[in-house]
């Protein structure tokens, strides 16, 4: 691995996630970048899954600089706490999007020159990813490189 991308959907669970991509980074001596979305909706309106990643405490930001921001120092506060003990070097970016996670998870890994992405997936059965589509599918299916996936069955 050369440069891994992780990305984070939703605050939890990830920590797996997390610690696996670290380790074989710290494998390979390779940097990591830690992405998560944000919605056009989420600025300006509050920041609740930033909330949960810590280090924002109830505040809306109407400029989409300082809410990134401030987004920025949440994920890189829960990232820090998740590879407690394991030293690689990352660096953690939300990008604002305004739908379509797995083309902009596509264009994040091209815009980083990433050759591995981690993601978390819920497990859905075959009905729903074809009614819903499905993030880690498109993924998976269109990346150039490795994807580790990690499932969550009923939240863990």
């Amino acid at each position: 691995m050369e440069r891994g991308l992780i990305v984070i959907k939703e605050p939890e669970p990830h920590d797996k996630i997390l610690r696996e991509a670290a380790q074989q980074a710290r494998g390979s001596d390779a940097p990591l970048v830690v992405l998560t979305f944000a919605t056009e909706r989420q600025i300006g309106s509050g920041i609740e899954k930033f909330e949960a990643l810590g280090g924002v405490e109830g505040v809306t930001y109407d400029n989409e600089a300082e809410f990134v921001t401030a987004a920025e120092a949440a994920l890189e506060e829960y990232v820090e706490e998740a590879l407690d003990g394991i030293d690689v070097e990352y660096e953690a970016v939300v990008r604002v999007i305004d739908g379509g996670y797995g083309t902009a998870t596509l264009t994040a890994a091209e815009d980083f020159n990433c050759d591995h992405v981690f993601i978390t997936s819920q497990q859905r059965s075959p009905t729903g990813k074809a009614i819903f589509g499905d993030f880690s599918q498109r993924v998976i299916l269109n990346f150039d490189g490795f994807v580790t996936t990690h499932v969550v069955r009923n939240g863990t």
